[in-house]
């Protein structure tokens, strides 16, 4: 392709594209939509799965031992805790440890300070390997003899994973029909034009030129909708995700969650945003065009 050629088929492209002011509009709307739902769910699951990661880092459930069990016969739990299924790692925290820790975290209560260890019990500290595991992992601690109790923040846990797989479901059937939905009216906006110059189509044909040759100013119509609609899509993704990444750190109630910074998303959510809105675009044009070479 010369490039005259190359200017020929771009200066085509844009005329249509501004010949049908509305339907063109119309198709990158739709596009910058389909991409900006798509977009937003596929954050929330980025950011459910990363929360999961760093709470399979952090959580830690503890098992008290029983009151009637002296250090060393607590200490001798440690071996049967680790045998058990999806158990990482098992640490035995005393009586005057746990004591010595509260008492740091409470440094301006007074209150706590000469408190008697003897008020709490030995635990241990157990890290799991999968937290998806951690119910069933719960319960064979629990029937262990010796261990008087568990805090394991199931519901916190639970949570993470259920955020994360209804969002991976929706993001995905989303990505399917939103797809299919934008690729129509982007091909159905190129039939216009298409339409419009069906007897230019036939004279063409006729007089010799290629399928390529006429192919072209549409394919360059569809690639710049579709990238338009791409730009776009990705500059309100990034103000809206922005927005919530603020709102969230300014709200006390969700200081537990933390939000991935979009400056280590921002070149796969533009690679995906370009790639899909170029695909959906050409798609479209091609789709349309094809009828209309049957001649």
């Amino acid at each position: 392709m010369s490039k005259h050629d190359f200017g020929y088929f771009f200066h085509e492209g844009l005329s249509n594209m501004f010949s049908h002011g509305f339907m063109s509009f119309a198709a990158i709307g739709i596009t910058v939509a389909c991409l900006l739902i798509m977009g937003t769910f596929t954050l929330v699951a980025v950011n459910a799965d990363a929360n999961l990661k760093q709470a399979e880092r952090d959580n830690e459930i503890l098992a008290f031992v029983d009151d009637s069990y002296t250090e060393a016969q607590a200490k001798a739990l440690q071996k049967k805790l680790e045998a058990v299924d999806n158990v990482a790692s098992v640490t035995f925290i005393s009586r005057e440890e746990a004591m010595q820790s509260f008492i740091s975290e409470h440094p301006d209560e007074e209150y706590f300070q000469d408190l008697d260890p003897n008020i709490l019990r030995d635990r241990f500290a157990i890290k799991v390997k999968e937290l998806k595991l951690q119910s069933q992992t719960v319960e064979l601690i629990k029937a262990i003899p010796g261990i008087g109790g568990i805090n394991a923040y199931a519901e916190l846990t639970n949570g993470f994973i259920t955020v994360r797989n209804i969002a991976t479901v929706i993001c995905l059937t989303l990505i399917a029909v939103l797809f299919v939905v934008s690729m129509f009216i982007i091909s159905n906006t190129i039939k216009l034009t298409t339409f419009d110059r069906r007897d230019e189509i036939a004279i063409m044909k006729m007089v010799g030129a290629t399928n390529g040759f006429i192919r072209w100013p549409f394919v360059y119509e569809g690639f710049m909708l579709g990238l338009t609609g791409a730009i776009l899509a990705f500059l309100l993704q990034w103000g809206l995700y922005e927005a919530i990444a603020q709102g969230v750190a300014n709200n006390d109630t969700l200081q537990l969650l933390s939000i991935v910074p979009f400056q280590q998303l921002w070149k796969p959510v533009g690679g995906v945003f370009l790639g899909a809105g170029i695909l959906i675009g050409v798609g479209g044009s091609l789709s349309a065009i094809r009828r209309f070479l049957q001649v």
